[in-house]
């Protein structure tokens, strides 16, 4: 009876873009784990550790032979493969790419204070060894939003980390979070964060709505001096300044994931005043655009 060649650790995340990936854990859970937003890796089967050379190396060899080494994607999990040294990912590169002669690309999610450590020149080997593409949870480009919710990041190590990533060619895929700052912080968290995008220019970049499946207890007990979670009409009003103030000269936009309300497609700036319009046409006349239910989102 054939069964998958990778034993997984659940829950395993990955990218809606990676739907079609191989995935690989190099590490279980994450590094950081802090976040008070964040639900993904707090059961304690994913309490984080990095894998071992062999352990990995068994996971790519039955996968190799299962799928007769015709595997396109890889996604390195869980959620900051990017941990590990410099040299490790270099022999993982090599061994994907040798044993999977049809990839055409890996990546991985990516915590900005993963990059501290590594060298532009650093960087630029993982490129030419085939790692093409990052995904940064950015969250916010505001400090004391990022302080309040304990992402372990600052305005300035985000920048860091994906200017570095574009100097070495390796493309960034970015994450913000819609409504994160609460009422208290909306204007500042919408306005910083997209001066944030502006320094760094990212290549793709997504917004989803900060969602609380398991409750907001853990989130609150962090966020201090009361949340107040903005409402549908809130939120669209914090995306409309978000892209108002956003400057980018050839970013792909999307807020299309569950999360949302209002789906959002283009590319910034090319799309800029119609994507706005549709913002502003779903506050000025409910109803005008069509929105997810209730029923129909989630993480």
């Amino acid at each position: 009876m054939w069964s998958f060649p990778i034993d997984y650790i659940e829950p395993v995340f990955r990218p809606p873009s990676e739907a079609r990936s191989l995935i690989l854990p190099l590490t279980n859970g994450c590094s950081w784990n802090k976040c008070s937003f964040c639900e993904m890796y707090t059961q304690p089967q994913k309490k984080f550790r990095a894998r071992k050379d062999d352990e990995v190396l068994a996971d790519i060899e039955r996968a190799a032979s299962a799928f007769d080494g015709q595997v396109r994607r890889v996604f390195l999990a869980d959620g900051d493969a990017m941990v590990l040294p410099t040299r490790r990912l270099l022999w993982v590169l090599e061994t994907l790419y040798d044993r999977f002669p049809a990839l055409e690309r890996v990546t991985s999610y990516c915590l900005p204070r993963n990059l501290a450590k590594k060298s532009v020149e650093d960087m630029t080997a993982l490129k030419a060894a085939g790692l093409q593409m990052l995904y940064v949870g950015m969250e916010s480009g505001d400090d004391e939003v990022l302080a309040r919710v304990n992402k372990g990041e600052t305005a300035e190590s985000t920048r860091s980390a994906l200017l570095k990533m574009r100097e070495a060619g390796i493309k960034s895929s970015v994450m913000v979070l819609n409504g994160l700052g609460g009422k208290q912080l909306s204007e500042q968290h919408a306005i910083n964060t997209a001066k944030l995008c502006n320094d760094t220019q990212p290549d793709f970049l997504s917004t989803l709505v900060v969602s609380f499946p398991q409750g907001e207890e853990r989130f609150r007990a962090g966020f201090g001096d009361g949340f107040e979670p903005l409402d549908q009409s809130a939120l669209f009003s914090e995306i409309e300044q978000f892209l108002s103030h956003l400057e980018l000269d050839n970013t792909v936009f999307r807020s299309d994931h569950a999360s949302n309300y209002l789906v959002l497609k283009g590319r910034l700036g090319r799309d800029k005043q119609r994507l706005l319009g549709e913002v502003r046409l779903a506050i000025e006349q409910p109803g005008a655009m069509p929105l997810r239910q209730e029923w129909q989102r989630g993480l």
